[in-house]
Order: structure tokens, then sequence, then C-alpha cells
């Protein structure tokens, strides 16, 4: 037995470790109509199921009717950029996707098979989801490097007819955006009007950019940093960025630096900024101390890499910012792709959505930073967590009622009707978890720990 000593603290890797190869995996399948006698194959199988297949074929879509593909996607992943590992490989990016998969059903009630590939041609990519596409209601793209990314999102959501999600890109940038717009209200900020700064250009803060875009905020008043500087069309490889990298060279263009000069780095790209979301490289030290002295007064701190924050929490709050949030759970304001996901993916399924746009990636942040505002947000709280799963419904419902909006929903819906069914679905899953831990046939762990301290 693995006992973890309370002086200590909780060695994650170690644990994970001996519950992974313990429980043998994180998922699995099981029915979920009565097989009670022989007579009920000639139902779910031959003869029986030759009819569901001949009204199929008549009409494709009513496979979203007949069967399980209406709450069924792939997260799919070919291992290029796995979280802070790197290129390690599908296998190796099986445990990601399956865990992932494990959230869905947990969170969302959405069924998720893990799909790890070796087509790293962003075109063979792109050929595979269009061939497994008849066998999903969604798709949710996972660990993939970038730019290849930014291509793969934007030319699966053309060529597939159901709705295509890169959680690296939309789910961080839709839970950041939640965050900012309640930070902003206890700073007393108009998020349109603010000066921001995205320190870091990969495929977060790209997405982030595009989406506080359409939230309202002008190109102007956003500076993206990279390795280099600002992306400002007089940099000295403006030309390179264009061929190689269309999607950082879009942005150069657009914002013109925010009014920044050719070349500034983040220590005067900060001087006098309201908000600044890192999404760059692990620290400490990648954001210093003294940057954040230069910010504006009461200023808004997002630093989002893991395992350790750009900067650690306490020295932006010494520096004097006034809201800082994190990527991780044991410190305050954690910016958790899973409140946005399994609730994303719930509301478009339900809807049998063809495409996910913007607009419902901004409803969804705004449901989240609604339900926190309810709760009450404060300096240490200015967004849900994961245990108060209360806000998935709501925020299913915000999606699948914009998805309809956009004449987007094979099947349309109301605000309330998507809410008590997200309810009944979401709810019905944590019921059934409960009865088979309850009765040990989730065998228990063999792991001497305190379930209050692992939270």
């Amino acid at each position: 037995m693995l006992v973890l000593s309370e002086k200590k603290g909780v060695d994650w890797y170690s644990l994970s470790l001996k519950l992974h190869e313990f429980y043998e995996g994180k998922i699995e399948t099981i029915p979920k109509v009565p097989v009670r006698r022989l007579n009920d194959f000639a139902i779910w199988y031959t003869p029986g199921v030759a009819e569901p297949s001949r009204q199929i074929s008549k009409e494709p879509d009513r496979s979203f009717e007949y069967t399980s593909r209406w709450n069924m996607i792939a997260v799919v992943s070919d291992g290029t950029r796995v979280l802070g590992l790197g290129k390690v490989g599908p296998e190796a990016a099986y445990p990601v996707m399956e865990g992932k998969a494990l959230i869905f059903k947990f969170l969302g009630g959405v069924d998720a098979i893990p799909l790890v590939h070796r087509a790293r041609d962003p075109e063979k990519f792109l050929e595979l989801l269009e061939l497994i596409e008849p066998s999903f209601g969604g798709i949710n793209l996972e660990d993939i490097e970038s730019p290849k990314c930014f291509h793969i999102l934007e030319e699966a959501r053309k060529r597939l007819s159901i709705p295509v999600w890169h959680d690296d890109q939309q789910g961080t940038a839709s839970v950041t955006l939640a965050g900012l717009i309640n930070a902003s209200i206890l700073t007393k900020r108009n998020l349109r009007k603010s000066k921001i700064i995205l320190f870091g250009a990969g495929a977060a803060n790209i997405a982030l950019y595009r989406i506080l875009r359409s939230y309202g905020v002008p190109a102007e008043n956003i500076a993206v940093l990279d390795s280099k500087g600002v992306l400002h069309p007089d940099r000295e490889d403006i030309d390179k960025l264009m061929i190689n990298h269309p999607w950082k060279y879009k942005i150069a263009i657009e914002t013109k630096g925010a009014g920044l000069k050719p070349g500034t780095g983040p220590a005067g790209a900060l001087e006098g900024a309201d908000v600044v979301v890192a999404a760059s490289k692990p620290g400490p030290g990648t954001i210093k101390k003294e940057w954040v002295a230069k910010m504006a007064k009461d200023a808004i701190v997002f630093a989002e890499a893991n395992p350790v924050p750009e900067i650690w929490p306490w020295e932006a709050k010494e520096a004097g910012a006034k809201i800082v949030a994190t990527g991780r759970s044991d410190f305050p304001n954690q910016v958790n792709n899973s409140l946005i996901f399994p609730a994303m993916f719930r509301g478009v399924l339900d809807v049998r959505a063809k495409s996910i746009v913007d607009d419902m990636a901004i409803a969804a942040a705004e449901a989240v930073a609604e339900f926190a505002r309810i709760k009450g947000i404060h300096e240490d709280y200015i967004l849900p967590t994961m245990e108060e799963w209360e806000v998935f419904p709501r925020v299913a419902a915000a999606v699948a009622v914009k998805a309809v909006e956009h004449g987007l929903a094979r099947r349309p819906t109301t605000y309330d009707e998507e809410l008590e069914r997200a309810k009944k679905i979401i709810g019905k899953v944590r019921e059934k978890y409960l009865k088979l831990w309850e009765t040990g046939l989730i065998s228990k762990p063999p792991v001497d720990y305190d379930e209050n301290r692992l939270r």
C-alpha cells in the first residue's frame, strides 16, 4: 500500500502512476439498454438493428436519433504538444486524452473516446477527421503543436458538419475571458477600454486575442508579445511571419503594436497596462515583479503557465496587482478549461449543432462569470471551481441557445429547456457514479490518504 505523508504533502506523480496501474485506465464502455434474455439481442443487434440502419441510410442525420452518436465525441491528438511535456508522441498522449474523456463524462455527461494517431502532416490529420466524422457528434482537438493547430482547426470547421473545438485555443480563451470579466468588475474597469497585454503568442493567447476582439475590445488596446517582443507591422521578421505564421502576422497588422515601438519587450509593454494575460513558459521569474509594479493601479495579472506560473501570485500582489489568477488548483482563481469544455459540448450535442463559433464561446464565458457573481465574487474568487457542478447546465443552456440563434442547430431549444435537459443528463451521470462507488463496483484505491487534503 502506498502511504502519503501528511508532513511531506502529496507526490502527485507517484500517486497518479500507482493508481493508473491499479485501475488499468480511467474509462470503459458499458451497455445502457436492458439485456435480460436472448431476445434482447434480437432488438439491439441482428435482425432488429437492420431497421435503424435502413432509416439512417435514407436520412443520415437520423444517426443522431437512433444511435449514441448524438452524445459521442472524439478527443483527438497527434501528441505533438502534450501539457508541458512537448512532443511525446501519440501513445504518451493517450493518458491525457483518456483523462479528458473522464472529465467530459463526469462534468458534462458527454461520452468521449480518446483517439491518438500518427498523422503528423496537417492534411493527413484533416483527412482523418473527415473519415471518422460519421461516428461522432463532435470533435475535441487536443495537444497539437503551434502553428499547425490553427490551420487544422480552421480547416476542420470548414470541412466538417459537426462541431470542432480545440480546447488549448478556445477553451483557455473562453475561461480566461470569464475571469477577466469579473476581475474588471472588481477593479472597476471597462474591459473593452482596458490596455491589455497578451504575454506569449501560442495557441491560448492567439485565440484569446480573437475572442477579445469578438467581445468588443479594439485591436489597438491589445498588445501581443512573443519571444522577440511585441507583434508589430514594422518588425524585422514581419515578411517571414506573413509566410510562416499568418496568425501572428494578422495580429501585428491589426494591432499595430498597440502603440508600442517595434522591439518592445515585456518590461516596456507592461508599463501602464491594466491587464496582463501570460500563457508562455513556466516560471517563476518569467514575469518579473518590477514589471508588475509599473502596471496601472490595481492591475489584473493572469499567469497561466503550468506547473509553475510565470510569476508567483504573492509576488504579483506584493508588486501591486489587485487580482491574480493562475492555472493551478492550489492557488486562488484557477483558470481551468474544465469549466468550459464539458458544458460547451453538452450544449452543442443537445441541439445537434453543426459548428462552434466565437459567439458561443463568449456566451459560455459570460455564463461562467455570471455564476461566480451569483455566488459572490471577491479578489480570491472570480471563477467557480470544478466542484460547483451547477455551473455546467447553465453554460450548456447559454451555448445551445446561441447555436440556435446562429442557425447552427439541427434541433431547436430554449434556455429553460436546455437547462433542465443538461441538469438531468449530468445529474444522472453523477448518480450512476455514486452508486458504482458506494457498491464497490469501482474498486477502492490501494492508497491511504486524506481526501479533504487532496482537493
